[in-house]
Parts: C-alpha cells; structure tokens; sequence
C-alpha cells in the first residue's frame, strides 16, 4: 500500500508540474509601449495568455518592419509587424515562410498628416509642397500607391527625408508642409510639440484609395509547426485582451502606464481610442469580427503593392496569411 500511494503521489505531482508547465512566448511590438498597445498587456493582467499555457514576455520595437526580421529569425516567436512589408518580405523565397496569424489593424494607420495653414485638404494639394518623411517609414512606403489612386504629379512634391524623433517637430517649426506617419501618433506627437487639435489635417490614405490592411500578429514558422495549440491560444488571449479594451479603455490604458511610468496617461488614452476607433475598429470587423481578412481585399491590396515594389515571385494571400488559428467566429465579434 505504501508503494501505491507512493505512485499515485508521483503521478500527481508530475500531473500538476504538467498543468503548471507554460510555454514561453517571446513577442515583438512595432513600437514603443504607447496608447495602442494597451490590448497585450490587459490580456497579460488578466492572465488571459497564461490560461493558454503561455508565459509571454513583450518587448518594444522600434518599426512596423523590424518584428519581421525578429520573427523570422526565431529570436521572438510572435511578433506585430506591417503585413504589406511581409508581402514584399514573403516575394523573396529564399526567406523563411513567415505567415501572419491575425489581422488587427483592419484598417491601416498610413496616413499623410500636415496643418490647417499649409491649405492641404485633399491629396492633390500636395503638389507644390514638401513632404517629409523618413525612410523605412511603413506609412511613406505606399506613397507610390496613394499617388496613382489621386493622380498626384510625384514631380511636384519635394520629398526630404527626415528622421522619426524629427518629423513632428519638423512640421510643427513649418520646415515642411507635411509627414506621413502612423495618424495616431503623429497627431499626438504634435500635440506634444504644442499644435492645438483644430489646426491638424489627416488624410488617412485607406480613405484616398490606398485599400490596404495594416499591422498583424505574425508567427515564426517553426513554432507555428511545433506548436500550434501556442498560437492559437496566442491568438485567442489577444483577442480577448481586446474585446476587453473595446469595452474599457480607460482600465486597459492602465495596463499600459504600469509598463510606462514616463507617459502621459491622457495622451496614451487618447492615442488608444484613436486607433480603436479608426484602426481596430471598422466596418467589417463589426459585420465579421476580429482576425480574419477579406481574401479579395487582400488580393487587390497585393497588387497595389505591386505599385510599390517589382515582384520576383508575387506572393499569394495563402503564403502571407492563415486563419487556421483563429478561434469560432462567436468568440472574435466586437462586443
């Protein structure tokens, strides 16, 4: 009998170190710890990703292209990154076979940003003016789309390329007439530098024929393969965390601001709304859901990148995109 319970209190006790065992996650942002990241660290606080099994860590970034290569790479096993740059990334074969899992920014932030004094409203107004707008920047990297959607002449626009931590200020000074950036932090970055909200004009290029989507979550092949029940309870943790910030942005940001103590909580929360409303947020996700892609859309927002890049072997919305790990669609609706 003594060797029984013996037994019996080993299997419990590699029973429960299984329950307990948790996979780790390393997981790439794009950016820094702003406003609309608030949704991953609500479903870290709330133990949304460790009911998964899943012991993430976050970690800033420092582009929408840079978790890519993170990714790629296996040095993270999930990142958030332009899913229009992993379509140029995936036209390369000799890359690794990185696929987004979830779409997330339905409606991309790319966007021209300037003020009321410039006399910019529409895109053709840009003729004549100076751009300035920094070089890896994923928002100037579809100027070529947005010029032949609004037959601009590129001609008469004076491109300067400028830095990321300049390009607000640079506007704000008048020492050019407009950036393209991310509209959420742009605009709040010109609040910062004293610019009063009545005096910024965005043009958000979906809304002057730039029908792309935007920003992903993105897995590494490897681990994707290895450990698919991961992902999907990735997926599934960050489409709660946010559902939940939908509902209360103004908990969530609080998520954010215990990571950024240096920010200021009613820019963050504006920032988030924002892109809740705009980004997150959009028709089809509210007819659809969260996560998934319109695989028409999508088709013709590869070809437009076509207008931006010259395709060796163009990829397919199947090499860039997978819905396998995406939950029913009663748990991904906009509540």
């Amino acid at each position: 009998m003594r060797v029984s319970r013996l037994i019996l209190s080993a299997a419990i006790a590699l029973s429960s170190s299984a329950a307990m065992a948790q996979t780790a996650v390393r997981f790439a942002l794009d950016w820094r710890f702003e406003g609309p990241a608030a949704p991953y660290f609500v479903a870290l606080d709330k133990g949304y990703y460790k009911a998964e099994g899943l012991d993430v860590t976050i970690d800033p970034g420092a582009s929408s292209v840079e978790p890519i290569n993170r990714v790629a790479t296996g040095t993270y096993q999930m990142g958030f990154a332009d899913i229009n740059s992993l379509v140029k990334y995936r036209d390369n074969t000799q890359n690794p076979p990185v696929k987004a899992v979830m779409m997330v920014y339905d409606t991309p932030a790319f966007s021209i940003v300037t003020l009321k004094d410039k006399g910019i409203s529409k895109p053709k107004d840009l003729e004549g003016k100076t751009l300035g707008a920094p070089a890896p920047d994923g928002a100037y990297a579809q100027w070529p789309i947005f010029v032949a959607a609004n037959d601009i002449d590129a001609s008469k626009v004076k491109i300067e390329n400028i830095g990321f931590p300049v390009r607000e200020p640079m506007l704000a000074q008048g020492r050019v007439d407009a950036i393209t950036g991310f509209w959420f932090s742009s605009y709040m970055n010109l609040k910062a530098n004293g610019v009063k909200d009545e005096d910024i004009v965005v043009l958000l290029m979906r809304d002057f024929g730039v029908d792309l989507y935007g920003n992903a979550l993105m897995a590494n092949p490897d681990f994707a393969k290895n450990n698919p029940k991961a992902v999907a309870g990735f997926v599934k943790a960050t489409i709660k965390g946010i559902q939940e910030t939908i509902k209360d942005p103004e908990s969530a940001i609080d998520a954010l601001m215990k990571r950024n103590a240096i920010a200021n909580r009613d820019v963050e929360l504006q920032r988030l709304k924002m892109s809740l409303e705009r980004n997150f947020v959009s028709p089809d996700v509210l007819k659809n859901g969260l996560g998934d892609v319109d695989t028409a859309r999508f088709e013709k927002a590869i070809d437009q990148i076509g207008l931006t890049f010259k395709y060796t072997n163009k990829p397919k919305v199947s090499d860039v995109f997978t819905n396998e790990f995406l939950p029913p669609l009663d748990q991904r609706m906009v509540k």
